[in-house]
């Protein structure tokens, strides 16, 4: 059998394109992958001189002295030292991706609030210049908080490659497909996938079919982890094996290139000479990663009650406050209600966390009506919501036989601050302003005789 950790990439010609070659499974391991045999050293990070006269470099993802279990790191040999792929920068304006903190004095964040999906454009839209955001929270120079972002994406990135100083970035595609182009290797993206790509990776994207829509969390603090699972034990939920990281992979091609970096919530731009994606071979755990959310195995009630929204958390980001995430991605797809005497879609509730969710497909059970596939809908901290209508008389009324809930996913960028919408968001993006009647139409049921109980 093949170790996977030895796959070789596919290094093409000086013209040819940096290609796939598979997928290494795990969450946090310490891989190691070489694109060209024996690039890799072997009982040292950094000899006196590397195979094929390549260079060094650690890339790192957390502090030196960080503890050791959550130290992040990944030794990377490449064609030239990262230095030799940046130059004078200059300030570029990107009018529609925003960052914390980013308060419009003329837009009021403070309701319920939903969208259709934004529609896709004729203008021609990279990964960078399709960005829309939707909200931000918290506050990118001290590293905390999160932004919510729409891309769009028309075409690919030629030539063009970014990377953000400010976050790592929780990819949720809806529609089309796309390719990341890493310096770690290629993740190939669908709908009904996620990846996350690391705090300072370079990458380029290409589109594989589209155009391509979806949504991003832009995470400013620590980064995602898998939610701690206590007397859940060792199964279910997001499982460390379906996790899948890119084997080496890379690009030796000289030809004019621009870099475009975020950051402290600014872009610059930076010409080079040759493709930055030039890592032979690589070590560590500080990489880009994909999952399939169809392989989320949900945990639920198998007798009475609704259990908190928290027992669908795929990822976690952790604040420093212990239990309180900075920002927890959340999934409700397809699954069965067994419960008994239960109210069983999601509780009518409030709290300290703000909401924002967004449906990849399919009807969510709480909002049969007016949630479309593509759309999102915010629900601010200590602001009430829950089930319309007719979602509650369906359920208060329902035969309370096991009932498969199908053709369902949608997720949510849960944060521990408030979310403020950007102009985008409040002025052109298609706003549903009859969202707030849809609990209009709720009636008093209230009966105080002996008969009422």
């Amino acid at each position: 059998m093949t170790d996977p950790t030895k796959i070789s990439g596919l290094n093409q010609s000086a013209d040819g394109p940096l290609l796939q070659s598979g997928y290494m499974p795990g969450f946090g391991n310490d891989f190691e992958t070489e694109a060209l045999p024996g690039a890799l050293p072997q009982g040292r990070n950094s000899p006196q001189r590397c195979a094929y006269g390549l260079y060094g470099e650690q890339l790192s993802g957390t502090a030196f002295t960080a503890p050791s279990h959550q130290n992040e790191r990944t030794w990377c040999y490449r064609i030239r030292p990262s230095v030799k792929h940046t130059g004078r920068f200059a300030r570029i304006d990107m009018p529609y991706w925003k960052s914390a903190p980013h308060v419009d004095p003329d837009v009021t964040s403070l309701g319920q609030y939903r969208w259709d999906p934004v529609p896709h454009s004729d203008a021609a839209l990279t990964w960078i210049t399709g960005m829309r955001t939707m909200t931000t929270a918290g506050d990118v120079y001290t590293q905390t908080g999160m932004a919510s972002h729409i891309y769009l994406v028309t075409r690919s990135m030629e030539d063009a490659y970014f990377y953000s100083a400010d976050s790592e970035m929780l990819v949720v595609p809806q529609e089309g497909r796309l390719r990341f182009c890493t310096e770690l290797g290629v993740i190939d993206l669908a709908p009904q996938e996620i990846a996350i790509l690391p705090r300072g990776l370079v990458y380029r994207v290409e589109l594989l079919d589209g155009p391509a829509r979806g949504f991003v969390c832009e995470n400013y603090g620590q980064k995602f982890d898998l939610p701690g699972r206590g007397p859940i034990g060792a199964n279910c939920m997001a499982n460390r094996r379906d996790f899948k990281t890119p084997v080496a992979a890379f690009e030796d091609r000289e030809t004019p290139s621009t870099v475009t970096i975020k950051w402290q919530g600014q872009f610059h731009e930076t010409r080079i000479g040759q493709s930055p994606l030039d890592v032979v071979a690589w070590h560590g755990n500080y990489a880009p990663v994909k999952y399939d959310l169809s392989t989320y195995c949900p945990v639920g009630a198998v007798l009475f009650d609704h259990p908190d929204p928290s027992i669908f958390t795929v990822l976690t980001a952790p604040s420093g406050v212990e239990g309180t995430a900075n920002i927890d991605f959340v999934l409700f797809r397809e699954r069965w209600g067994v419960a008994e005497d239960t109210f069983r879609p999601p509780w009518y509730h409030k709290n300290v966390m703000s909401e924002l969710m967004g449906n990849i497909y399919g009807q969510y059970d709480a909002k049969p009506n007016g949630f479309a596939p593509g759309g999102m809908s915010l629900h601010n901290m200590m602001l009430p919501h829950g089930p319309d209508r007719e979602a509650f008389e369906a359920a208060s009324a329902a035969d309370l036989k096991p009932h498969k809930l199908d053709n369902t996913m949608s997720f949510m960028f849960e944060t521990r601050f408030p979310q403020h919408l950007t102009r985008f968001a409040a002025k052109e993006a298609p706003l549903q302003d009859d969202y707030i009647d849809c609990w209009t139409s709720l009636e008093k049921k209230f009966d105080g005789t002996p008969e009422g109980k």
